[in-house]
């Protein structure tokens, strides 16, 4: 058989190089730690990359496609100070309650951040998710819908 219609590189390794990940289209709106942890993560894939056997082809495709999204991040990164203050705006901390399912109040606290520290398991919000976009501008007692739920703003930190 011809060694044009085999998919593996001379050598028998198999590999793909790994498509970039793809850069959000929204200002990268970073709060200082936000910032910290680009550049941790930055600090941690160079510090892989310089210790990587390259001829571990996936790893080493992997760590360069994320070393390429994370420096481009960093590149790109502006960081907000939190002003504080009694509108909501980006760094801020809200909490909002809403009916559940079940029609009981649920009590809710996060941060609205940056698109790459946001978590809600650790009570972060992107800027541009829909409900801190609700949001930001609002005072302590406005109420927004959100994906057809109500949702009362009832502190601001």
């Amino acid at each position: 058989m011809s060694v044009a219609f085999v998919k593996e590189p001379e050598g028998g390794e198999a590999f793909e190089n790994l498509p970039d990940r793809p850069v959000s289209p929204h200002a990268n709106f970073v709060t200082p730690e936000g910032l910290a942890q680009i550049e941790a993560e930055v600090a941690r894939l160079e510090k892989e990359a310089a210790a990587l056997d390259h001829a571990d082809k996936a790893e080493d495709s992997r760590i360069g496609r994320d070393l390429r999204y994370w420096a481009a991040r960093k590149n790109t990164a502006q960081v907000v100070e939190t002003k504080g203050g009694d509108t909501v705006q980006f760094g801020s901390t809200v909490t909002v309650v809403r009916e559940d399912e079940a029609g009981q109040e649920t009590r809710q606290s996060f941060r609205i951040v940056g698109e790459d520290e946001a978590d809600p398991h650790k009570g972060s919000i992107s800027y541009v998710a829909p409900l801190a976009r609700a949001l930001t501008g609002k005072t302590v007692g406005d109420v927004v819908e959100v994906n057809g739920h109500e949702v009362e703003l009832v502190e601001i930190r």
